[in-house]
């Protein structure tokens, strides 16, 4: 029984221990959350005082070697304001980042490290950004910030007026060249004032964190815990949708880098590129190269407007995709020239085939209001045997078939290689509008 009590005895001791030491253990970790929480504003805000140093030597940078450039002419010093300007740009596109809705944090990230800033600093710069950009201090830092936003516009436009004109040599105007120079150092002084405003609000909110930061209490901790959950299952989100809109981004824009926005065919820089390759394997059989002008187009344009143009240039292309094999391409080159690339077609089938698309714009009336108009079109057709043949002699040989076939009366095709008074199809012309 004695042994019994005893333990009851100690067991209880122990259980009243426990309950004396708890509130300090409380207090130790409240006091260990607090200070670690500190250590990560304070280096965050180290981080952001040390980026305004890279910031601003970059922008006098920037200034000084534009400045060297405008008297010397120096590419290399060009190349070098370049570079320092790079830096202050990117700190701006990752604020802009930071403040869109929702936040792009690996742009941000981008931004960042192309404003020089160490890769271990970022992760601070973009949480006190996200998370503290309403707290006074740090929403002065920002606006003096941004407000650097349109002398760097400024600077950057500046420097391509410059280069311009240094283009034609050396500015031998003296007071064109002070005023350049002054205005050069109007700006570097307005960037001054900004980044001193800038350093002078991060120092007084470091010190006021400082005292804040003692009355935070543990349901912050917790608070911050769950926030990071939050924020860690949020980015992972975030990137996976970020990657998804890339990819869809990139196969986008690969689609409007080959075609034309307008009409959905190809473009010239595809044409070019297919017609190149055809050239290669052009031992494989004749290639028949189609260059179409419409005739008259501007009338339309002028008549109706701009709208009306689209609307008849979107109509003849899918006229001119009718009845076309899966391995021929058919091409805007630009305003009312379409191209179309035969891959082994005789130069009889090139022919053929140019007369029907002739025929069938010929037969294609374009209503507009209450106005009809008459469609034709001017047709060069060449035929490649030769394996030796540069895109450049195909699209010239063609071109100046089409150039005849206008010169004759347009509304006809012509065929590369014939005399330039014999024209192979010809059609009677065509009013050129109804009403």
């Amino acid at each position: 029984m004695f042994r019994r009590t005893s333990a009851s005895m100690k067991g209880h001791s122990f259980l009243h221990v426990i309950k004396l030491v708890s509130p300090f253990v409380m207090v130790v970790v409240l006091q260990a959350t607090i200070a670690g929480f500190s250590l990560e504003v304070m280096s965050s805000v180290r981080a952001y005082v040390a980026g305004e140093a890279l910031w601003s030597r970059s922008q006098k940078n920037a200034v000084y070697f534009l400045n060297r450039y405008l008297h010397s002419g120096d590419k290399s010093q060009f190349a070098q304001y370049q570079a320092s300007l790079a830096v202050p740009i990117g700190d701006e596109f990752a604020r802009w980042a930071l403040e869109r809705d929702p936040v792009d944090v690996e742009a941000a990230r981008i931004g960042f490290l192309q404003g020089g800033n160490h890769p271990d600093d970022v992760p601070g710069l973009i949480w006190l950004f996200r998370y503290f950009n309403r707290v006074s201090f740090l929403q002065e830092a920002i606006r003096e910030w941004a407000a650097t936003d349109p002398m760097l516009l400024e600077l950057s436009v500046f420097g391509e007026v410059i280069r311009s004109e240094l283009e034609n040599g050396p500015v031998r105007d003296g007071s064109r060249l002070q005023f350049l120079s002054s205005r050069l150092s109007e700006l570097n002084t307005q960037f001054t004032v900004h980044a001193n405003r800038f350093s002078t609000v991060l120092g007084e909110g470091s010190r006021a964190i400082k005292l804040t930061l003692t009355c935070i209490n543990i349901v912050t901790a917790l608070a911050l815990i769950l926030l990071l959950i939050w924020h860690t299952r949020r980015l992972v989100l975030q990137r996976q949708a970020f990657e998804d809109a890339l990819h869809a981004e990139k196969e986008r824009l690969a689609w409007q880098a080959s075609h034309d926005w307008l009409t959905g065919l190809a473009n010239r820089r595809a044409f070019e590129a297919r017609l190149q390759g055809e050239l290669d394997n052009v031992a494989a059989g004749s290639l028949g190269l189609i260059l179409l002008d419409l005739d008259q187009f501007k009338n339309v344009n002028d008549s109706c407007g701009h709208l009306a143009g689209d609307r008849l240039l979107c109509q003849v292309s899918r006229l001119l995709q009718q009845d076309r094999r899966p391995h021929d391409l058919v091409a805007r080159l630009g305003g009312d020239e379409f191209g179309l690339i035969l891959p082994q077609c005789s130069p009889f089938d090139a022919a053929d085939v140019a007369e029907r698309l002739r025929r069938s714009l010929e037969l294609f009336s374009f209503a507009w209001d209450d106005r009809c108009f008459a469609v034709t079109a001017s047709i060069g057709i060449t035929c490649i045997t030769e394996r030796d043949t540069t895109l450049e002699d195909a699209m010239r040989r063609a071109d100046a078939a089409c150039y005849r076939a206008k010169e004759k009366g347009r509304n006809r095709v012509q065929v590369d290689g014939v005399r330039p008074d014999v024209v192979l199809i010809a059609a009677r012309p065509r009013e050129a509008a109804r009403a």
